[in-house]
């Protein structure tokens, strides 16, 4: 402010003399520059460890990338230990700056949440509308049941409980579409439920990160605390998705109209970032206001194009989030806690197993089925990761949560992998004819 000061003073002196080469406005800048105690090159000048942190980051996530894909394991898997071997809490290079990739991150948790709600099929949900709305519901509540059951048993506290419940609840729906396109058994029945039901657990997170701060008050009024936040959700949900459904469709069709592909790009990208804005100042995550914008063109082929323009810069920003993730990992915390690591994983893969198999034979899908479901839904991933860090910020769990819930999600999706492979082996021979149909009629498909 000294230097503003002194060269608006400067400039209002009477009688003020002509410019030229001697005595010109750009002498008294340089006066500021002396009084500023920096010079201007000096304040332009890039920050030599962002760029080397920036460059650890990316190098980390190509790393780690090439080794998931080299041992065909899902890339995030690769990401993440990329990031630990970057983190200031192992030996090697280290981040300097953790809190500015964090800020990084967070576009990427935006980016996803866009392509998810894009990527959100109410056809494909509406196929399987009873085991996905009420079996996907069912699920989630039985996963949040046996956690706090579980936390009583483990000594943990009920909010502990509630957090680890709601993280475990929801798979990773870029795993298993991966994994089962892998397999070209997106069509079959097995597939179609699993796509269902994690279209709900999506779902679902959103309403988890609006609900989850609530858990960090007091235990009086909780239940009115809860109805009249997602009461005032609702309300402010309606406007705001009549507004995504209006005006995002609208404004990418004029900017697709310029036939520009940057300024389709650059148009695309803001309304992300609004949209997440936007619901933030609402009161909601930024993860809600990109899916809501996702979402809203959803349904319109001719803006898909807006996706697909995306799909780069989204996966450079994702690659990052998972990155960061890495370094937020204590590998002394896991160590100190490994009966709650412990604790998780059998959750995740015993415990989830059970519910979803109880839940396909109560709508009356065959157990060969069922056991299919079951295994692919064995794990936790990217949307688990963001409901344990809106739970880390409202400070309802420590690191300890937050490490094991990182470490648990890499060790269930090392294992889902080989666990699916296995169980679809064995399983397809035995599914009955009609539930694999549609796997036929899909490889007879011309696309």
């Amino acid at each position: 402010m000294g230097c503003f000061q002194i060269c608006c003073a400067e400039s209002k002196t009477p009688n003020p003399k002509p410019l030229d080469a001697s005595h010109n406005g750009w002498s008294s800048i340089a006066r500021c520059k002396e009084v500023g105690g920096r010079s201007f090159s000096e304040n332009m000048e890039a920050d030599p460890i962002l760029f080397r942190d920036l460059t650890y980051v990316f190098l980390a996530a190509v790393l780690g990338g090439l080794l998931a894909w080299r041992l065909k394991l899902p890339l995030i898997l690769g990401f993440v230990v990329g990031g630990v071997v970057i983190s200031p809490f192992t030996p090697g290079p280290q981040l300097s700056d953790l809190h500015t990739f964090e800020v990084f991150a967070e576009v990427g948790v935006v980016l996803l949440m866009f392509s998810i709600g894009v990527e959100f099929s109410i056809p494909d949900l509406m196929r399987v509308k009873w085991v996905a709305l009420g079996g996907g519901s069912l699920g989630i509540l039985m996963s949040i049941t046996l956690a706090l059951i579980a936390s009583r048993l483990a000594g943990w506290s009920t909010t502990q409980g509630i957090v680890v419940g709601a993280t475990i609840s929801v798979a990773s729906t870029m795993v298993m579409a991966r994994l089962l396109a892998d397999r070209g058994a997106l069509g079959t029945t097995y597939g179609r439920v699993m796509i269902g039901i994690t279209l709900v657990e999506d779902l679902a997170v959103v309403f988890m990160t609006v609900v989850l701060p609530v858990f960090n008050g007091p235990a009086e009024g909780r239940l009115q605390k809860i109805a009249w936040t997602l009461g005032k959700a609702v309300l402010l949900l309606v406007p705001l998705a009549f507004l995504a459904i209006t005006v995002v469709p609208r404004l990418l069709r004029r900017a697709r109209r310029t036939k520009d592909p940057e300024i389709f790009l650059l148009v695309a990208i803001a309304i992300c970032l609004a949209s997440a804005a936007l619901a933030q100042t609402l009161g909601f995550s930024v993860a809600l206001g990109a899916f809501l914008a996702g979402v809203s063109i959803s349904g319109s082929e001719d803006l898909h194009d807006a996706h697909t323009t995306l799909l780069p810069l989204r996966d450079a920003f994702v690659a990052m989030f998972f990155v960061s993730l890495g370094t937020l990992v204590v590998p002394t915390v896991i160590v100190h806690n490994l009966p709650l690591l412990g604790v998780m994983l059998i959750l995740i893969v015993f415990g989830k197993f059970g519910i979803w198999f109880a839940v396909m034979r109560i709508f009356r899908y065959s157990k060969w089925t069922a056991i299919a479901v079951a295994a692919g839904l064995t794990q936790i991933g990217e949307l688990s990761f963001i409901l344990v860090e809106v739970a880390r910020k409202s400070g309802m769990v420590g690191e300890e949560i937050f490490t094991a819930t990182l470490a648990a999600s890499l060790i269930s999706i090392f294992l889902n992998v080989f666990i699916v492979r296995g169980v679809l082996k064995w399983v397809e021979p035995k599914l009955p004819v009609a539930e694999r149909a549609s796997a036929a009629s899909l490889k007879e498909s011309p696309a």
